[in-house]
């Protein structure tokens, strides 16, 4: 399994999200966590909102009859969205113990390796937000934070007060949704791909060392589905199984070799709980694709440039 850093830690390129684990009985969540751990996939991405909680449930519930499996593995959850009648972020520092205390609770550990802040609140105020994590530090609770879908400014004004290094952006990225890449192409140009859309994070991100976890790699849009096997993206899977018969592995493999070739050194969450697909993504991971491979990938996606 490739290797990458986040600051001076060593972590795996894979890491396997737990949004879809909900339904699982605990046996069949024990069997995803040894068998990705033989993968080398030992770094977990949960949230306080997968499944209202039950995804935390039961996969505290699946460690806890595991003994000694939780020093093995890098767990990570996210918060600060209140779903309801209409969503709410918050940012508070009320808010955020809260619920660190509860997924902690739910996960049956007493620490979270990764704290990650889940989409913007609009009503963040820094000075909360570094309470919380100061609090949550000092108490063993959260060893390190990060972000996930923010902008360099919304990181820059929680440095305005936080003391911890912020290091993780988490943001959706795969060869059906490139925004991260398009808009800086297109620069001094009047096409409409030079629309900015991301707010020049991905460079932003790469300098500030701040790891980028990419979501929804074998996605487009944000829930409509698969690029994999669909028909709106023949050109691409034609690409994909190709490449896929020349290193030997998936077109999920392929998909994800082609995020890691990016010289950001980010990380890939997978969503799939299906242990036969994981394996090919494992050997992704340490697919180098060629610079002519890798645009040919871009362009087939249906991405052009100038």
């Amino acid at each position: 399994m490739k290797q990458v850093k986040i600051k001076d830690k060593i972590v795996p390129a894979v890491i396997q999200g737990c949004m879809r684990i909900g339904e699982m009985s605990v046996r069949e969540v024990q069997e995803l966590i040894d068998k990705q751990l033989e993968l080398g996939i030992h770094f977990w991405d949960h949230a306080d909102i997968y499944g209202g909680g039950n995804c935390e449930r039961i996969f505290g519930d699946a460690l806890k009859d595991m003994p000694g499996m939780r020093e093995k593995l890098i767990i990570q959850s996210k918060c600060g969205i209140r779903p309801g009648e209409y969503t709410e972020y918050d940012f508070s520092k009320e808010h955020i113990v809260k619920s660190v205390e509860g997924s902690l609770k739910r996960l049956h550990t007493d620490h979270l390796d990764y704290l990650l802040l889940h989409r913007p609140d609009l009503l963040m105020e820094p000075e909360e937000v570094a309470e919380a994590f100061d609090w949550l530090q000092k108490q063993g609770k959260v060893l390190y934070f990060g972000v996930s879908n923010h902008t360099p400014g919304q990181i820059e004004l929680l440095k305005t007060c936080v003391k911890q290094p912020i290091e993780i952006n988490q943001l959706q990225f795969s060869l059906a949704h490139t925004l991260l890449l398009d808009a800086p192409a297109y620069l001094n140009t009047t096409d409409s791909h030079g629309i900015n859309r991301d707010a020049g994070v991905l460079d932003y991100c790469r300098c500030n060392k701040i790891t980028i976890q990419c979501y929804s790699p074998f996605q487009y849009g944000v829930f409509e589905g698969t690029f994999l096997g669909n028909p709106h993206y023949g050109q691409l899977n034609e690409v994909l199984k190709r490449l896929a018969e020349k290193y030997d592995t998936t077109v999920n493999g392929i998909a994800t070799a082609w995020i890691l070739r990016h010289p950001a050194d980010m990380q890939v969450v997978v969503g799939t709980t299906n242990i036969k697909r994981t394996p090919g993504i494992a050997e992704g991971a340490d697919i180098r694709l060629t610079r002519e491979e890798w645009y040919e990938l871009y362009g087939a996606a249906g991405n052009k440039l100038p």
